[in-house]
């Protein structure tokens, strides 16, 4: 029986977690998959022989995540945005619970105001009543 690798393991745990925030779906528009909300993409995530790899969009903690040695800004101009790309080799612990915050992060930083609302457990905003109208008084 083959022994699953930590990053095979992480890999899976993580993409069910990102799939567990509302409206997340997965898409593979390039081969690796990605995670959407409403069709903008809050995670890149792979394993492979190599390793796992984690990309995520971090407009508040990617100085911090950038200080680490597995950890880059992402290429095609992604990086000034605050997205970064971590890796983690195949047989090593991932730091499971940074990147469930990096993951909780990117979401929030792509997913609209209502899904928003709708994870933190806050009934979702009604949408503005419109006044009635009124017959206007006719001057003569």
């Amino acid at each position: 029986m083959a022994r699953t690798s930590p990053a095979s393991k992480a890999y899976r745990i993580l993409r069910e977690a990102a799939l567990g925030y509302p409206e997340a779906a997965e898409d593979s528009p390039w081969g690796d998959p990605v995670m959407k909300v409403r069709g903008k993409i809050f995670l890149f995530l792979s394993v492979d022989a190599d390793g796992l790899s984690v990309t995520a969009k971090l407009p508040q903690t990617s100085g911090i995540a950038l200080m680490l040695p597995n950890v880059e800004p992402t290429g095609y101009n992604l990086g000034r945005s605050g997205w970064v790309s971590g890796t983690f080799e195949t047989q090593s612990e991932p730091p499971m619970k940074m990147l469930r915050a990096w993951i909780d992060e990117s979401y929030r930083s792509v997913a609209p105001k209502k899904l928003l609302a709708r994870l933190d457990g806050a009934p979702a905003p009604k949408a503005a009543a419109k006044a009635p109208v009124r017959a206007r008084k006719v001057k003569r």
